[in-house]
């Protein structure tokens, strides 16, 4: 097993499948399968989940609508979401802990750093939602500093893409992939990975990233297993 602790990221975009907006049920549970198989694996697992499917903060902006107004609206978006995959992930039978950075106290726990290591220690999934609590940050850097938090060994970001390329593959069919990266080389050629604050907690505090494939399933058990799958992003050597 290559990692004993890890935190996946997925973007709240990624829940939609094929549909335009929402959650598209085959998709969650097609998540929930997987983080079962690691979970069976010993794998101690957390989750952040992005929430665009639903509302972003620059939505908001864009709009004329106060930014910081917006951004707890999308905060608000990704507990909706961390809420569907814990239904999705206890209907599998994973047992499950939903941690919120702002008081929900009828829907989910405070986040609490000691609680959320006991319920990993225990084996359940914690999920932790609502960002940081605060405006201006992104899920991708609450990702990062709750990885950072528990010392979870890496930061699995679960993408639609197959890793880390020198351009965009979806639009440039000569982009080649990386098997690894550094955070310098990354942030030299302009690469985007996570958003600039995520990226430098990364780097500084050491935490390897690892871009996938989430969208085909078998791909997590995969990775964790050892497997080449996706871009590796660290420090050098």
């Amino acid at each position: 097993m290559k990692y004993k602790r890890i935190l996946l990221k997925l973007s709240g975009e990624s829940l939609m499948g094929e549909k335009n907006f929402g959650i598209d049920n085959n998709r969650i549970n097609s998540y929930a399968r997987q983080i079962k198989e690691v979970c069976e694996m010993g794998v101690q697992t957390a989750i952040v989940i992005g929430g665009g499917n639903i509302f972003r903060g620059v939505q908001a902006e864009e709009g004329g609508m106060d930014r910081t107004h917006g951004d707890y609206m999308g905060m608000l978006a990704t507990m909706i979401n961390s809420m569907a995959l814990q239904a999705a992930l206890e209907s599998a039978g994973v047992y499950t802990r939903l941690q919120s950075a702002i008081e929900m106290k009828e829907i989910a726990e405070p986040f609490i750093r000691r609680k959320a290591l006991r319920h990993l220690e225990k084996g359940r999934v914690v999920i932790f939602g609502a960002g940081t609590g605060n405006p201006y940050f992104t899920t991708d850097s609450a990702a990062s500093l709750r990885a950072i938090e528990i010392d979870a060994d890496v930061i699995l970001k679960g993408t639609r893409v197959d890793g880390v390329y020198t351009a965009d593959p979806l639009k440039d069919p000569t982009a080649v992939k990386y098997d690894r990266i550094s955070f310098d080389e990354a942030y030299g050629k302009g690469l985007k990975i996570m958003d600039m604050t995520a990226f430098t907690l990364c780097k500084e505090n050491d935490l390897p990233i690892v871009v996938f494939d989430m969208d085909t399933p078998g791909n997590l058990k995969k990775l964790l297993d050892g497997e080449k799958v996706g871009t590796v992003v660290c420090n050098e050597d």
